[in-house]
């Protein structure tokens, strides 16, 4: 290890390393898991709900889709994802419901860009029509007045 400090928000560690067989040089994050969370999956025909181990990947992924080509660093999005992955582990309960957490990413996208929340919302919320786009966006700039 060449190098190690912690990140500018203070939730993980950042570790320069370098290769012991070719000595090239590389990055490594390690975070701190307060918890293991299980989500809760609903399949809406009343079957039993499935759980799984709370994945930040998952919503890694679905949140650079909303923001892909707005103008979001990447920085920005780790806060982001950050913040809601704390908040899902000082819940309390080591499970939570995968509606709350699409929930909180709304919530987050919302106060971010625009656009990222409404691509989010599109495919969270099930648009199947334009209509819905229009619903959503007008209910959007009700709120904002």
């Amino acid at each position: 290890m060449k190098d190690s400090r912690p990140t500018e928000d203070n939730t993980s560690i950042r570790r320069r390393r370098q290769c012991e067989s070719c000595g090239a040089r590389f990055t490594t994050f390690e975070r701190v898991q307060l918890r293991e969370v299980l989500v809760v999956k609903n399949k809406g025909d009343g079957s039993e709900p499935r759980r799984e181990p709370f994945d930040r990947t998952k919503i890694e992924q679905s949140v650079a889709l909303a923001c892909r080509k707005r103008p979001v660093s990447q920085e920005r999005l780790d806060q982001l994802i950050t913040g809601i992955q704390r908040q899902i582990e000082t819940m309390g309960d080591g499970e939570v419901a995968s509606k709350v957490i699409g929930e909180m990413v709304m919530d987050a996208l919302r106060q971010l860009d625009s656009v990222a929340y409404i691509r989010f919302a599109s495919v969270y919320r099930d648009f199947s029509e334009a209509r819905d786009f229009e619903e959503f966006a007008s209910s959007i700039q009700e709120v904002a007045k």
